[in-house]
């Protein structure tokens, strides 16, 4: 069933999105409370004078920050930026999710609901770049947050646009992006198991290993594809029994390297932030994603 649409905000206004909900009603936990603000009916006048439009929709459960771009209203010009109360910020009290929808639809970085209302107008007036916002995110995907700073930086430069959907279904998806090097290629696919070969991993056969099983994406029509731009081509819908875990990039370094270091995007808690894992690794990531046993950033 298809997902009803974003409204379109009114000028001024930026839409806050829920997407977590209990018997179709919608559960914003402490979010609104953590924004401060004024609260006049379904609008929160931040600091700064912005306004946020709260929007709920039971039919937008469980989506993601990714998803956004696809949702967004027909009529108009598409909005600056969106800000998302998911999961996270429901249950755990993270900061509120901003997802980009006009320079690269689909990524996003969190910021701390004390700052929020200075960086949306910052963003408005063109004072403050989404870029920034992305180069300026911690380990955790926090805009000037204390966790430190990733090992590997997430790119903001674009390349090309106008990327087909990736495939639907569950699991991990591998796309090559590099298609320069042939014999790199090859090379990484032969070192990705046969699971006609491989043993059961309910028997034990791989004790503490878990080799990666992705479903291969091998279509110049990927090529140069960036991080940023792949939480929108994920197919949006995605539900706990049948969702994708994670995107791995194979990229120039990717291939050129021979631990074959695959650029992962988190496709949930930051939508687009990345992870430079080892081929040899991406299987324990892939599984300890699936069960939420460890987070996107405890690999960044």
């Amino acid at each position: 069933m298809p997902h009803p649409r974003l409204p379109a905000p009114a000028h001024g206004e930026v839409l806050l999105v829920c997407t977590s909900y209990e018997d179709g009603k919608a559960r914003w936990g402490g979010a609104l409370t953590a924004l401060g603000g004024r609260r006049e009916g379904d609008t929160v006048t931040l600091d700064g004078g912005v306004r946020l439009r709260l929007a709920e929709h039971p039919g937008w459960d469980y989506l993601h920050g990714g998803d956004f771009p696809a949702l967004a209203a027909a009529d108009g010009p598409a909005p600056q930026v969106i800000v998302h109360a998911d999961i996270p910020v429901v249950f755990g009290g993270d900061d509120p999710l901003v997802v980009d929808m006009r320079d690269v639809p689909g990524r996003g970085v969190r910021v701390a609901a004390n700052d929020l209302g200075r960086v949306l107008a910052d963003l408005a007036s063109g004072a403050l770049r989404f870029d920034e916002l992305v180069q300026g995110m911690d380990r955790w995907g926090r805009y000037r947050g204390d966790g430190g700073a990733p090992e590997t930086p997430t790119p903001t430069a674009v390349v090309r646009t106008s990327f087909p959907r990736l495939p639907a279904g569950g699991g991990t998806i591998l796309v090559r992006t590099d298609f320069l090097d042939d014999a790199g290629w090859r090379a990484l696919l032969g070192a990705l198991p046969d699971p006609e070969l491989d043993g059961d991993p309910e028997d034990g056969e791989y004790g503490d290993h878990v080799d990666l099983d992705p479903v291969v994406v091998d279509d110049p029509a990927y090529a140069d594809l960036q991080p940023g731009q792949v939480p929108a081509l994920v197919p949006p819908g995605r539900s706990p029994d049948g969702h994708t875990t994670m995107v791995a990039l194979a990229d120039a370094e990717a291939l050129a390297d021979p631990a074959r270091p695959l650029l992962v995007v988190d496709l949930y808690d930051t939508p687009g932030q990345v992870a430079r894992v080892p081929l040899d690794e991406a299987g324990s990531m892939a599984a300890n994603l699936e069960i939420a046993n460890m987070d996107f950033a405890d690999f960044v």
